[in-house]
C-alpha cells in the first residue's frame, strides 16, 4: 500500500481485511465454530434484559475471541510458511497462540456465566 493515501488506502485496507476474513473462514475450522457461536450468542446478548455495560462485555468478549483466533491463525500460517520441519520455537509460537485463544475463551465464558448467574438470581 506504499504510495497510496486517503480513501484509496482505506479501500485497499478494507479489501485486505475482507480477504483475511474469507481466508480464515475457508481454512480455519475453529474460526468457523467461533463465528457460529457469535452468531447465536450476540443476538441473545442484545435480547437479554441486562445493563448496557453487561451487554457490551458479553458482545465484546465474543468479538475478542474472534480477534485472538485470527491472530493465532496468522501466527500458524507464518510458522507453517517458514518450514514443515519441527523446531522448538515454531512449536512454542503455535502453543502460545493456542494459549491466547484459550484464555480469551475462558474470559468470555466467565463474563457470560457471571452475567447470566446474576440475571438468574435477580429473576428468583
Amino acid at each position: 500500500m506504499k504510495g497510496n493515501s486517503g480513501i484509496k488506502r482505506i479501500v485497499l485496507a478494507a479489501g485486505y481485511s475482507a480477504k483475511g476474513l474469507r481466508a480464515a473462514f475457508a481454512h480455519e475450522a475453529a474460526f468457523r465454530q467461533e463465528v457460529l457461536l457469535a452468531i447465536v450468542l450476540i443476538p441473545l446478548a442484545l435480547w437479554l434484559d441486562v445493563e448496557l455495560v453487561e451487554r457490551l462485555l458479553m458482545v465484546g468478549s465474543l468479538l475478542l475471541v474472534l480477534v485472538v483466533e485470527l491472530l493465532n491463525s496468522a501466527i500458524e500460517a507464518v510458522v507453517d510458511r517458514i518450514g514443515a520441519g519441527r523446531h522448538e520455537l515454531s512449536g512454542r509460537a503455535k502453543d502460545l497462540g493456542s494459549a491466547a485463544v484459550l484464555i480469551s475463551l475462558l474470559l468470555a465464558l466467565y463474563i457470560w456465566a457471571s452475567i447470566l448467574w446474576t440475571l438468574g438470581r435477580a429473576l428468583v
